[in-house]
């Protein structure tokens, strides 16, 4: 017996067949499995938090209380007397709405796909960002108008101007909330929904559908007008991406407007007489 013989022998468990990765071709799952691995990323991400904001959206709309006299925080504060737990808490909770997107990319390792498949990588990084930035000024002009028009209406809450004083973690929450909105966002309700439905034989208008919905029913909690606006961006955004099918010139643009919204909005309000 040769030692590699040996080695392999030794490493194998008693009734278990050794694993030989060289040898293993990971394929994409039978459709029964697909479908439920898709239910599955969307009910542990988007579709969870959309279920939240369905029922933040019937609290405000039950308390007698007219939207646009509520008031909403973008960014969540925990203990502000504490700074260093509240580190901790907000680092966790962004930490905490990651791991799904983490679990999108074990599974598409794991199907052999990989997520270049998805177009998330840095091969056309200068076209991206152009792309990126196009599209956060478009959608960016045209959701500022939606919001201000659907709040005189009385169809939105007035969003809370975000804290950027008190300490360095205060400026930067904003960006690091921008960061992992966009990401979760855009990997999972635009990418990966929309290759999985592919892959599930779905027509291409059911599949800008549904990605269009999540994508509105996460931002309830703002009220119709973030419900439409953001149905409005979800079309768009899946129309153009099964055209590109790289998701990082969308993570770019969901990336400058949430920006702009968390620290603009600061920068702006009370300056600005139209601005809510």
């Amino acid at each position: 017996m040769s030692s590699e013989d040996g080695a392999a022998e030794a490493g194998a468990r008693p009734g278990k067949p050794a694993l030989a990765p060289d040898t293993w071709t990971p394929t994409v799952p039978d459709r029964r499995t697909l479908r439920a691995e898709v239910w599955l990323v969307l009910w542990v991400s988007i579709a969870a938090t959309g279920l939240r904001a369905l029922l933040s959206l019937v609290d405000s709309l039950t308390k007698g209380t007219p939207l646009r006299q509520q008031t909403q925080s973008l960014i969540v504060t925990y203990v502000a007397d504490r700074p260093w737990l509240d580190v901790l808490y907000q680092g966790t909770r962004i930490g905490l709405a990651m791991v799904p997107v983490l679990l999108v990319i074990h599974l598409m390792r794991r199907s052999g796909e990989g997520m270049r498949a998805l177009g998330f990588d840095f091969r056309d990084l200068g076209r991206d960002l152009l792309k990126g930035a196009a599209l956060a000024a478009i959608i960016g002009i045209t959701g500022l108008g939606l919001y201000v028009a659907a709040f005189n209406l009385g169809f939105s809450v007035r969003l809370a101007a975000v804290d950027l004083s008190g300490g360095w973690w205060n400026a930067a929450w904003p960006i690091l909330y921008a960061a992992y909105n966009a990401i979760v966002e855009e990997v999972i309700v635009l990418a990966y929904l929309l290759h999985r439905a592919d892959q599930l034989g779905w027509a291409p208008w059911k599949a800008i559908a549904t990605s269009s919905l999540l994508r509105g029913a996460y931002h309830l909690y703002q009220g119709f007008g973030g419900f439409v606006g953001n149905i409005a961006m979800g079309v768009i955004f899946a129309v153009l991406y099964r055209r590109w099918r790289r998701v990082m010139p969308f993570i770019y643009a969901h990336f400058f407007i949430d920006v702009v919204a968390f620290v603009g909005y600061v920068l702006l309000h009370g300056k600005v007489p139209w601005l809510p």
